[in-house]
Parts: structure tokens; C-alpha cells; sequence
């Protein structure tokens, strides 16, 4: 009997640019044709009749559709469309495939419904459906009939009714994955009567559970289980570590509202390799049995709240490579008895806990390359050699009281923080050896000397050398930093002029040199750098005013050029700035007329220019401008009425100094030579207006101050700003895609975790309604996160998407809080130094901020709140001001 040779077609991992290969005319199975369209699947490939598998997975640029065509006697037994980019709706012959074994319809652009008949598949083994927008309402039941299904995988939108008092048996299925957006019900069945005999794998990711599946009872062959992700509250039942005890290798349980301990039946999981249950509410002390899972790989309690020592069993653990119990209560000393015990750790998380004392041990062993001991109690010396045989590649040391000189790095290392801390002395020159080196923050500590004019070897993302104690010129180094995104260089003594190689700089974001000495002209030369957006050169020595100023800067979102020698006239192209949201050049010698295109600047939140020379009168569009929130022109030399508007009658204090002009809110009234009486001389209001220059431009910026130095999220939260919506979408653009949660070269911490966010989209934040925009930028493990707070409702959604006590400044906030607002989030906040709230900066109205400060007012300064600067009306203030 002569088999035909086209009953097996296997091209998947192709792409498909070109020509494709000759495919058989089912005209004749010896003739010949070629498609005349390279990328689109030949529609006659169907209609071959004793087509059996036809496998076109991973073809990326591969499109086509599914043709109406009477498949019923068709012996397809397996059919692979998996991430190519078919479309248009399923035909129903499809559903009517008795043969068919294998479906796999991942993430292609299908449209309409799944009908009923799919349960007509009798012989249907694997069913995989996920990531396609198909409509309509899929009822659970539909599956259950498939009764030699063995894997089954629903993603996406689509849509699943799970009754809960359905009796469902799938005696051969082995893996079921829902990883759904939308769910119409999603109580599971746990009545008992459902059967799930053979399971092996479970993966029911962020399809807001509230309930633990209780099936599971019947699942005695379990390997993997995944529940992260929903909203199961009360403890873990005890009785899970009694299935699957022989076989469980993965207990992913992440993201959910699990409180209690431990239980200690999890010990009996005798072959379990990854237990993630980060993000949770669990307490008490971690169980000492857990020394006992001697094939554990990776464990995870990231975000609870477990408190006591580390048990010393787990240097039985001999096979844990990751290990983090950051942002929990955690009271111990640096564990040197788990790394002399354990030769394969390789990573160790012990972040915002409460670890104490010196590490006096030396060296770390070779095989640790990820490190993170920030947000603790650690003090004095490290071992300059600390990390001599390490080959690590991420070291957080911020926000601890370590001292003396900087540890030396390993030399493959990206990641290198020591924020926060006290050393002092100069920066090693092995730094310069650090090739690999993404990011680099000494950020508020007291080192010394200048800036190693080595550092031309490196080319690293972000640079901050910010609020040290360097000295001398700003060597000419950037030459082949082509990756470079931010660079802080602040709070230094820093002289000399800007160095020119900064133009090289082509990805450069931020650029702030601001409280040195620098002399120098304007740098009208950055015009070269094409997403600059953030630049601040205050209180420094600089001149000039370039008419280049707006050919630079129309791109630009933040300007800060105050306290420095700029003078001349302000030019009328200022107000093509069109992006810009905050502008000081405040305490300068500017003169001439504010620019009347000033009121152009339709997005400005915040403009300080005061203590200059500006004469003339304030331009009537600027009381037009609807997102100006604050607004300083005092000690100027303005004259005539102050425009009228609801927001300029709040500004009471930024027309002080002008004494020609009149008008709401002063009490001068226009078309008197009255005056009143001046409060304050001219050298106190100087005074005054220098504090209050002190306050307002200082306290605004999260990270500015040493209170605050996490990372990455520090580094990109340095703006001038008051309240900066605009920051969310600025952001958008540099936000690196997060790795897969199961990627084992990825951080622990970072593989636990769900994404999602509220609203959906970035961009969509200031739109929906009950939603205003602040922002956070977290680093992650090498990815960023965004964090929105919504001032109406005020749900934290932080990197898991729910209403979360953070436990570390890793989270902090900058909320606007609205009318009465202030009260509810105040009941939800934590007070604690861990807890990391580093800066409180809220605009409130009426007497919210009474109940705010209520909450709050235990706290002090080494509890995290470096700086508060409320803009407050009423009488709250009595009670704020209580920190």
C-alpha cells in the first residue's frame, strides 16, 4: 500500500520572507506550485486529503486564514497555528475534526466565538486556546466533555464561566493552565465532588480566586502548582503538604492575601525545588523544618511579614542557590554559617529587614553574585576585599550605616549601590575595571577627592556621585558612554566648566550638576542630545543666556537653571516649549517683560521666576493656564493688576516683593496710591524668600534628599516638581519588559511576580475617571515597574496590582490628595522605618490633612519621612505639622 507523501507537514520555526518551498497541487499529487505571496500560507495545503499533521508554529510573519471547507472525513490528527498571525474567524469545520489530538491556536489574531461543538472532539488530548480575542462566553462545562483531554491551556480575554456547583471529572488531565483577563465567575469547584485524578500541573495565574482549589485533595500526583496572582485570603491549609508529597517540585502561591504561619506540613514536600510565596500576609517565625527540603532550588517570602531570626537549618538546604526574604520583620545578624555551608548559593536577598551589626568575615565566596543587603541596620567597616573572590554581578549595600572606605567590587558586576551609607575616602580606582558596570550609585555618603578620570572605560545607564563631598573639574570622560540615561553629579564642590563630551551622551535623559561651583556659559552645545528632558544646572556660577535656550530645549519636560548669574531678557519662543511642566530660573539677574507666550505653555504644572529683575505686567494668559499649580513671581519688579482667576487667588504669597502690583489676593487694590503697611523688611523678605526657595524647591523632589536613595528608583525621581502627571507617560517610553516569571537566570524576587496594572495602560492614567496620576519608578532586578495612586479611590497599585502595605522604600509615594481623600489613605498607611514612606508631599484642601496627620503623627525622621512640605488650606496644618 503506497502511504502519501504529503500526509506529515512540519514548518514551524521558518520565516517566511522569501519564496516558500513547492507544495503539492491537490489536483495531482505529482504537479507543482508556487505561492505568489511570500508570507501568506497557501490555502490549498487544507484541502490535501490524507493531511494528517500540519505543523506551521513560530513562523512569526506567517498569515493566512482557515478556509470553509468540509474537513468531517479529514484524517488531521494535529494542527499547530501557534504564534504566526492567522486571522479572521474559526470555521465551524474545524470544530467538526473527529480525528483531531492536537490544537494548538496560541497567540494568532482569530476572531468570533468558540461554539459548543468543540466538546464534540472527542479525541482531543491537547487544547491550547490562549492569547486570542475571541468573543462571547465560554462555559467550563464545554471542556469537562473532552474526556481524553491531558493538557489545557486558556489565556487571554477570553472569557470562562466557572459554575461553582458543577461536578466536573477529567480523569486523564494532567495539565491545566487559566491565565485569564476576564472571568465571569471565578469560584472553582471545591464541593468535593470533582476529580482531577491525574494532574501533574496547575497554573491558575491572576484570575481573581478567593478561595483555595480545594480539588486538589484528589491530586495525589501533583508536580507543579501555581496560584499566584489572586486574592486568596486566610491561612494555607495544612493539609496541602500531604499532597503530591513524593512528587511537588514548584509551589508557587505569590500575590495573594495568605496570613498565619507557614504550616509545617509544606516539610513533608520532600522533592520541592521552588516554594514562592512572596507578597502574602504570613507572619510569625520561619519554620525550622523547612531544612529539611534538601532538593530545595529556590525560596521566596519577599513581602510578608515573618519576623525572628533565620532558622540556621537551612544550611541543610544544600541545593538552594536562591534565597530572599526581603521586606519582612526579620531580626538576625549577616548569615556567614549559611554561605560557609552552602557552596551553591547565588543569590541572597536580605533587603528591608532589621539585620544588624558588622560583617567582619572575609571574603564572600566565589559563587554569590547577587547580593542585596540594603534598607537594614548593618554598620561599620566592610573589608575593602569584601567581594575579592565574588563573582558577583548585583551589590545593594543602601540605606545602612556602613563606613570607611568602598569595598572593591567584583569584577563582572552591573549593579553596584551603596547609597545611603557613610563612607568617606576616595573612589577606588578598580572601579574603573568594572567594564560590565549598568548602574553605579554612591549617592550620600562623604567621599572624597575627585571624580577618576578611568571612569572613561565605563559605559554605564546611570551615574549618581550626588551629595558627596568631590572636589575638582568634571574630567572630560563621556567620549563612548553612548548608554548612559541619567547622570547625578549634585550637592558636590565640583568647579570648572561643563565637559564637551557630554554631547556624546546621545540616550542621556537626566542631567543634573546642580549645587556646585561650575563656571561656565550656558551650554547651548547639548542641543546634540535628542532626549534630554530633564536638566538642571541650580545654584551654580554660570552666565550668559543664549538665544540657543528654546532651539534646545522644546523637548525638554523640567528646567532648573535658578541661583546661578544667567541675565537678559526671557525670549517671546519660550512659550514654543510645548512640553514643558516645570520651569525655575528663580535668583538670577533676567530682566525685561515676562514673556507673553508664556501662557502657550499649556501643560505647565509649576514656574518659579522669582527674585530677578522682571518688570512690566504678569501676561493675562498665564491665570488661563488650567494645570498650574504653583506659581512664584515675588521680589520682582511687576506692576499693574494681577490677573484674575480661581487659581491665582491661592497663590497669596508669589506676588510679594513687586510693590507696584495690586490687586486680589494682596491687599493693595488697584486705582489707590494706598500701601499697606510691609509685614517684613526688604533684607527679612530676602531672607524669607531664600527659606522658602529652600523649602519649596527642595522638598519637592523625591530622591533629592539622603532619605531616599533606592536604586534606580531614585535616580529617575529627581525631577522639580510639585505634582508631575506627566511624568507617568515620560516614563512609558523607558520602562524595560519584564523577563518570564519562570526564568531561572532572573532574580527570585523578580520571577514570582504578577504585572498588572491600574488602569491598563500608562497612558491611559489622568483619563479614566476617579483616576489622577502620580508616579514611582522601581528597580526590579534589572527591569522597571511603575506604581500608580489613584487620589479619589486611593488603591496602591503597586507591581502585584493591589491594595499593598510595602514594606520597603522601594515603594514610596508622592499622592495628590484630593477633598477628604487624605483620611482613607491614611488609615491604610504604614509608620514604620522598613515601611519606607520617604517622603510625604501632599496637596490638600480643607481639613484632610487633619485626619492625615493623625495617622502619621508618631512618626519621625529615621522612620523614613526625610522631608514634609504640605500645600495646605484651613486649619489641617495644626495637626501635619505634628511630624
Amino acid at each position: 500500500m503506497t502511504r502519501d507523501v504529503w500526509d506529515v507537514l512540519f514548518l514551524s520555526f521558518l520565516s517566511f520572507l522569501s519564496a516558500m518551498p513547492l507544495f503539492i497541487n491537490t489536483s495531482s499529487p505529482y504537479s507543482t506550485q508556487r505561492p505568489s505571496h511570500a508570507r501568506t500560507f497557501p490555502i490549498n495545503i487544507f484541502h490535501l486529503p490524507n493531511l494528517r499533521i500540519l505543523v506551521l508554529s513560530q513562523n512569526y510573519n506567517l498569515t493566512g486564514t482557515l478556509p470553509q471547507t468540509n474537513w468531517s472525513s479529514s484524517p488531521l490528527v494535529r494542527l499547530s497555528l501557534a504564534l504566526t498571525k492567522f486571522h479572521g474567524p474559526i470555521p465551524d469545520s474545524v470544530w467538526n475534526l473527529t480525528s483531531l489530538e492536537y490544537l494548538e491556536l496560541l497567540d494568532n489574531e482569530f476572531t468570533g466565538l468558540i461554539p459548543p461543538t468543540l466538546g464534540n472532539l472527542g479525541r482531543l488530548s491537547f487544547l491550547n486556546v490562549g492569547g486570542i480575542n475571541f468573543s462571547g462566553t465560554v462555559d467550563f462545562d464545554m471542556f469537562a466533555r473532552l474526556k481524553n483531554l491531558e493538557s489545557l491551556y486558556l489565556s487571554g480575554s477570553l472569557k470562562v464561566m466557572l459554575p461553582n456547583n458543577r461536578n466536573y471529572s477529567f480523569p486523564r488531565l494532567k495539565e491545566l493552565e487559566l491565565d485569564l483577563a476576564v472571568n465571569l465567575n471565578v469560584m472553582l469547584p471545591n464541593n468535593g465532588n470533582c476529580s482531577f485524578p491525574r494532574l501533574k500541573q496547575l497554573s491558575l495565574y491572576g484570575i481573581n480566586l478567593t478561595e483555595f482549589p480545594c480539588f486538589l485533595r484528589s491530586s495525589p500526583e501533583l508536580e507543579r502548582v501555581d496560584i499566584s496572582g489572586n486574592k486568596i485570603s486566610g491561612p494555607i491549609p495544612e493539609w496541602f503538604g500531604r499532597v503530591g508529597s513524593n512528587t511537588l517540585t514548584d509551589l508557587h502561591l505569590s500575590s495573594n492575601n495568605f496570613t498565619g504561619e507557614i504550616p509545617s506540613s509544606i516539610c513533608q514536600l520532600s522533592s520541592l525545588s521552588d516554594l514562592i510565596l512572596s507578597d502574602n500576609r504570613l507572619n510569625s517565625t520561619i519554620p525550622r523544618c523547612l531544612g529539611n527540603l534538601s532538593n530545595l532550588f529556590e525560596m521566596d517570602l519577599v513581602g510578608n511579614q515573618l519576623q525572628g531570626p533565620l532558622p540556621r537549618s537551612l544550611a541543610n538546604c544544600t541545593s538552594l542557590e536562591h534565597l530572599s526574604v526581603a521586606n519582612n520583620e526579620i531580626y538576625d545578624a549577616f548569615p556567614h554559617w549559611l554561605l560557609n555551608a552552602n557552596q551553591a548559593l547565588n543569590s541572597l536577598y536580605l533587603d528591608s529587614n532589621m539585620f544588624h551589626g558588622v560583617i567582619n568575615e572575609i571574603p564572600l565566596p566565589p559563587q554569590l553574585e547577587g547580593l542585596s543587603l540594603s534598607n537594614n541596620q548593618f554598620s561599620g567597616h566592610l573589608p575593602i576585599d569584601f567581594f575579592r573572590n565574588s563573582t558577583g554581578w548585583r551589590v545593594d549595600l543602601a540605606n545602612n550605616n556602613f563606613d570607611g572606605p568602598l569595598p572593591i567590587p567584583p569584577p563582572n558586576v552591573w549593579f553596584y549601590s551603596v547609597a545611603n551609607n557613610k563612607f568617606s575616602g576616595d573612589i577606588p580606582h578598580q572601579f574603573c575595571n568594572a567594564t560590565e558596570l549598568v548602574t553605579l550609585n554612591f549617592s550620600c555618603n562623604s567621599l572624597t577627592g575627585s571624580i577618576p578620570h578611568c571612569f572613561i572605560n565605563l559605559s554605564a545607564t546611570v551615574l549618581d556621585l550626588r551629595a558627596n563631598k568631590l572636589i575638582g573639574h568634571i574630567p572630560d570622560i563621556f567620549f563612548s558612554w553612548n548608554y548612559v540615561r541619567a547622570i547625578w553629579l549634585s550637592q558636590n564642590r565640583l568647579e570648572g566648566t561643563l565637559p564637551r563630551s557630554l554631547a556624546n551622551c546621545k540616550n542621556l535623559i537626566i542631567l543634573d550638576l546642580s549645587e556646585n561651583e561650575l563656571e561656565d556659559h550656558f551650554p547651548y552645545w547639548l542641543d546634540t542630545l535628542p532626549f534630554l528632558q530633564v536638566l538642571n544646572l541650580r545654584s551654580n556660577k554660570l552666565r550668559g543666556f543664549e538665544i540657543e535656550l528654546v532651539r534646545i530645549l522644546t523637548g525638554f519636560m523640567t528646567i532648573d537653571f535658578s541661583r546661578n548669574f544667567f541675565e537678559g531678557e526671557v525670549p517671546e519662543l519660550i512659550g514654543d516649549l510645548k512640553a514643558l511642566k516645570g520651569l525655575n530660573i528663580s535668583h538670577n539677574n533676567l530682566t525685561g517683560n515676562i514673556p507673553s507666550s508664556v501662557g502657550n505653555l499649556t501643560n505647565l504644572e509649576w514656574l518659579d521666576l522669582s527674585s530677578n529683575k522682571f518688570n512690566g505686567e504678569i501676561p493675562r494668559g498665564l491665570a488661563d493656564l488650567s494645570w498650574l499649580g504653583w506659581l512664584n513671581l515675588s521680589d520682582n519688579q511687576l506692576v499693574g493688576p494681577i490677573p484674575r482667576s480661581t487659581q491665582f487667588d491661592t497663590f497669596s504669597h508669589s506676588f510679594d516683593g513687586n510693590p507696584g502690583l495690586c490687586g486680589h489676593p494682596l491687599p493693595k487694590a488697584c486705582g489707590t496710591d494706598d500701601q499697606p503697611p510691609p509685614s517684613t523688611s526688604p533684607g527679612e523678605r530676602e531672607e524669607e524668600a531664600g527659606s522658602r526657595h529652600w523649602i519649596e524647591w527642595r522638598a519637592v523632589p523625591m530622591g533629592y534628599g539622603c532619605g531616599l536613595a533606592l536604586g534606580i528608583s531614585a535616580w529617575f525621581i529627581m525631577w522639580e516638581t510639585l505634582r508631575p502627571r506627566w511624568l507617568v507617560r515620560m516614563i512609558e517610553g523607558l520602562i524595560y519588559r519584564t523577563t518570564k516569571r519562570k526564568m531561572r537566570n532572573v532574580a527570585p524576587r523578580n520571577r514570582s511576580r504578577g504585572y498588572k496594572w491600574e488602569p491598563d495602560s500608562v497612558a491611559e492614567c489622568g483619563q479614566a475617571d476617579g483616576w489622577r496620576c502620580s508616579y514611582w519608578v522601581i528597580y526590579d532586578d534589572g527591569a522597571f515597574s511603575r506604581v500608580h495612586v489613584a487620589a479619589e479611590t486611593f488603591t496602591f497599585a503597586s507591581s502585584t496590582g493591589r491594595l499593598n502595605s510595602p514594606r520597603s522604600t522601594e515603594h514610596g509615594f508622592e499622592p495628590s490628595i484630593e477633598r477628604g481623600a487624605a483620611q482613607s489613605f491614611g488609615e491604610d498607611l504604614p509608620t514604620a522605618a522598613e515601611d519606607g514612606f520617604c517622603l510625604v508631599e501632599p496637596s490638600t484642601e480643607g481639613d484632610a490633612v487633619h485626619s492625615f496627620g493623625e495617622k502619621l503623627r508618631n512618626t519621625r525622621a529615621e522612620d523614613g519621612f526625610s522631608m514634609v512640605e504640605p500645600s495646605t488650606k484651613g486649619g489641617g496644618i495644626s495637626m501635619f505639622s505634628l511630624f
